[in-house]
């Protein structure tokens, strides 16, 4: 017990490390791009670290603000009177999100294709290696972990790497960019498997490359150094009362306020299904293939936007970069979790000076080598041979998101793969033969309300005269539709000198549904 604890311990700690070094950019970024006090970004990592890490069954999700959730935040921050209100919504939307717990909503995410969790997976690998190349090459105008394709300033996802070439590329930054690239490949393959460099994180040295190297630009090569712009930019307090000035409560004066119900039920709603998606891909990448409780996981992120909400910080949910960081950084636990927010909280208390000397173009490669682990071109030739039902909503789902956001991607994602789950599900699923005097309708398959048509069709080709056996053994269901088609046609049988048979457990089952007054009908 204790040796596996401790090799649990082992595992998580620098697991936490990578995940911290992922999370403090973006949670800046989240919060500068939905107009709300930097530090409201930082507060919902730690929240979604410690509260929502502790209260959670997810071994490998992490949890904070999410990129996706910055177009409702900022335009629920521009409608609301103060940003005091719009915490009150994240902490109502939190009550909804343990309430929506409450009625086991959360199985709706067994429901969604694989082909479109993949598909997700795999857009955001790529939308993170194209959203950190100007970060790479020195251009920082847009925000750490945007998946938007429309940017603020009018330009697109692939027009902002054009334009950072042309005249924002900075020497400094492609140095700094490349190097910690080449080493955290090289250390992915280097990496010994004993001894203590063993438990040393690629990314945490990349860190130390960034900053030495920026340091080192400003003795030998002055004008190549990054300046402050271009550097991880954490609020500084002089004092614990400043400090403590960082945090916010709730306004709950306004809770009449339609406008803040309106804003709690959309976020309740969006960061539901943004999390139940995430925590469906974690388990898809987690190497034990665990399975986290679905509604369980609703009732931690309610939780976390209570606390958060509590306290100043955004809305929280699930994060597939910073669950990814963490799967692949060898993460055995939720200990991972707790440990990156505790690292959050004690960094921005004590050593905010010290993160402010990060290079963003240092933690843009950490970006872009997880970015390409998520989509590895053998993501891409394993969905082609499973099949064209499998690849096109493969596809769909990555085409959509890169060229409109998150959220509407998957949307477009999902509906292209329900479609090709009901498009299965019109394939025959019933056989129709006859032999002189004896015919047979078989159903293959459970008979569902989107079968009606082709049960008819098949029974309407039953000639006069005849013995049918009705053949329902390989269901095991039978929707009322077809229930009554069946009743419908007995009731006519004798009418026509058909006399009917009815095979199968579920014909017996529904014997007081099939209730004909006919005398050919009997169950075999």
């Amino acid at each position: 017990m204790q040796l596996a604890l401790l090799k649990t311990v082992r595992a998580d700690f620098p697991a936490s490390v990578v995940v911290f070094l992922v999370a403090l950019p973006l949670c800046l970024g989240v919060a500068l791009a939905s107009g709300a006090p930097l530090f409201s970004g930082v507060i919902a990592g730690i929240v979604g670290g410690i509260v929502v890490g502790g209260l959670s069954k997810s071994p490998l999700s992490v949890s904070g603000p999410a990129a996706g959730l910055t177009v409702i935040v900022f335009a629920a921050i521009e409608q609301l009177p103060t940003f005091e209100a719009f915490l009150l919504a994240v902490m109502i939307g939190g009550v909804l999100q343990v309430a929506l717990a409450a009625t086991r909503s959360g199985i709706a995410a067994e429901f969604v294709p694989s082909s479109v969790i993949t598909g997700m997976l795999a857009a955001i690998g790529l939308i993170l290696i194209l959203k950190q190349v100007p970060h790479a090459i020195g251009y920082d105008g847009e925000f750490e972990g945007s998946f938007e394709f429309i940017q603020a300033d009018g330009s697109n996802t692939f027009t902002a790497i054009i334009n950072a070439v042309r005249q924002h590329l900075s020497a400094g930054a492609l140095l700094i960019a490349f190097a910690s690239l080449v080493f955290l490949f090289w250390w992915d393959k280097a990496r010994p498997k004993e001894g203590p460099l063993r438990f040393v994180p690629g990314p945490l040295v990349v860190v130390l490359i960034g900053i030495g190297g920026n340091a080192l630009l400003g003795l030998v090569m002055p004008r190549w150094q990054l300046g402050p712009s271009h550097l991880v930019q954490v609020p500084i307090a002089n004092s614990v009362g400043e400090f403590t000035s960082f945090f916010a409560t709730p306004d709950f004066s306004q809770i009449g306020n339609g406008a803040v119900w309106t804003v709690a039920v959309t976020l309740a709603i969006v960061a539901s299904l943004e999390s139940l998606l995430s925590v469906k891909a974690v388990d898809e990448l987690d190497p034990q293939r665990r399975t986290t409780p679905k509604n369980w996981e609703l009732m931690a992120q309610g939780g976390g936007n209570i606390v958060s909400g509590l306290i100043g910080g955004l809305p929280v949910t699930s994060v597939i970069v910073r669950s990814s960081a963490n799967v692949d950084a060898g993460a055995q636990s939720k200990l991972s979790t707790i440990l990156h927010g505790t690292f959050l909280l004690l960094s921005v208390a004590l050593i905010p000076a010290l993160l402010n000397l990060i290079p963003l173009a240092a933690l843009a490669a950490v970006l872009i080598a997880t970015g390409y682990k998520l989509t590895k071109p053998k993501l891409f030739t394993e969905r082609y041979k499973q099949g064209w039902t499998q690849f096109v909503p493969f596809v769909v789902t990555i085409t959509a998101i890169l060229f409109t956001d998150l959220l509407i991607g998957i949307v477009i994602g999902l509906v292209v793969g329900f479609v090709f789950v009901i498009a299965r599900n019109f394939r025959s699923a019933i056989t129709f033969v006859c032999d002189d005097g004896d015919c047979l309708v078989r159903a293959r398959r459970n008979l569902y309300f989107i079968h009606k048509y082709e049960l008819q069709t098949k029974l309407g080709q039953v000639p006069d005269g005849v013995n049918l056996l009705i053949d329902l053994s390989s269901t095991s269901y039978v929707d009322l539709d077809n229930v009554d088609i069946i009743n419908a046609f007995i009731k006519g049988a004798d009418y026509r000198r058909i006399n009917v048979t009815v095979r199968g457990d579920v014909a017996e089952r529904s014997a007081p549904l099939i209730n004909a007054p006919t005398s050919g009908i009997r169950f075999a």
